[in-house]
Parts: C-alpha cells; sequence; structure tokens
C-alpha cells in the first residue's frame, strides 16, 4: 500500500512526458531529444554513418581531368534573364556576377589576344574560344562569321538561328570538328521558356596543346 503513491507519481510522470512529445511533435517544435529519435526512427542506417559530401573538381565537375588538360564548364544563357557562365580550371571567365556578359555571343579567348569579325580575325594558331549564347546569337551573324567559326570547329554554326540555345568550345588551326558543342532550336513546340528554348551545361576536358577534335 506504501508503493501506491509513488507509482501513481511515477505514472503521472511518464504519461505528461509522453503526451509532452506527441504535442511537440504534432505541433513541429520538437523538444531537445526528439530530433535524434526521429532520425533514429525514420532511418537507422543513415543516423549510424554519415552520407559523404560529393566531391567537386575543378569547375564542378565531378571527376578530375587527366593530367595536362584544361578542365572547363559552360553555362548558355537562360533566355533573357539568366546570364551564361564560363568557367576554366576553376577560374570564372565570364558571368552574371562578374558582370562582363551580354546579350548575343559571349566569347572568351584563351592564350590571346568591337566588332565580331575584328576580334576573331587574328587569333594566333591553337587559341582556345569558347562561345556562349545569351538572348539571341544569330541575328547580327552574316555567312563571313559563320564561315569563321566553322573553321574553328563549329558544326552548327552556320544552322544557328534566332533565339537558339548555342554553347561551343573550338580552336584556331583546327583540322576536325570539335566535340565540345551543344545546340537547340528556337522552337514553340518544345521550348522551355516563352520564346526561348532550354539553357544549355556543358563540362568536360580539353587537351592543353588546343586540340579540339
Amino acid at each position: 500500500m506504501r508503493l501506491a503513491g509513488p507509482l501513481r507519481i511515477i505514472v503521472l510522470l511518464v504519461t505528461v512526458g509522453l503526451t509532452w512529445i506527441l504535442i511537440s511533435s504534432l505541433l513541429g517544435a520538437p523538444g531537445p531529444a526528439l530530433p535524434r529519435l526521429q532520425q533514429l526512427f525514420s532511418n537507422p542506417e543513415k543516423s549510424a554513418t554519415a552520407e559523404p559530401r560529393v566531391r567537386k573538381y575543378k569547375c564542378g565537375l565531378p571527376e578530375p581531368c587527366p593530367e595536362e588538360h584544361l578542365a572547363f564548364r559552360m553555362v548558355s544563357g537562360a533566355a533573357n534573364v539568366i546570364g551564361p557562365k564560363i568557367c576554366l580550371e576553376d577560374k570564372m571567365l565570364m558571368s552574371s556576377v562578374k558582370d562582363n556578359v551580354g546579350r548575343g555571343l559571349n566569347i572568351a579567348l584563351v592564350n590571346d589576344v568591337n566588332d565580331l569579325l575584328k576580334f576573331i580575325r587574328p587569333l594566333h594558331e591553337g587559341t582556345l574560344v569558347f562561345v556562349a549564347s545569351y538572348d539571341d546569337p544569330a541575328t547580327k551573324m552574316n555567312d563571313e562569321t559563320r564561315k569563321l567559326f566553322s573553321e574553328l570547329g563549329s558544326r552548327n554554326v552556320r544552322d544557328l538561328a534566332f533565339r537558339d540555345s548555342w554553347v561551343f568550345v573550338g580552336a584556331k588551326g583546327v583540322h576536325k570538328k570539335s566535340p565540345f558543342e551543344q545546340h537547340v532550336k528556337n522552337s514553340k513546340r518544345s521550348n522551355k521558356y516563352e520564346g526561348w528554348p532550354e539553357a544549355l551545361d556543358m563540362e568536360g576536358c580539353i587537351p592543353r596543346r588546343s586540340r579540339a577534335h
């Protein structure tokens, strides 16, 4: 009979504690010990071993480039709202944050060095050319500019049209077409944005001798 009082107190405390945990959980305000309990019951394996972080390499590539190769990543502009990005060897060459991009063709020359023709004609042999479109890449292109980009290794420049998305890496003096090129046509049926196709994201490793073949 003497134990009746303490037992009642213990039962009362347990009941109050469980009620508090239940109410806290329903209200979205768990107590200090509840998050770990929830984690243990929802995914006991995950609590034992935390998921390792995915390692990123230069320019965010999932794997490192081989020796004597340059890591790059390019993203074309999204409609006429988000500007393109060009990254080389973990250095952002062009982006909206750097405030050095504009509508049309955004071109980064590596190894060298305003009019598009004057910009491209004097390139030295082996110069890498990175191109990312923004809004509309084709309106101001004539036959000569298309021919020059074709000589840099482009397969798609002759078909480039109004508001197409285009990213391309070529080089002066190549003898084959570049494998580093993506092109999406502006089409009402398939456009991701109203009046513009989806943005393109291309990454890879380029031999340092600038042979885009």
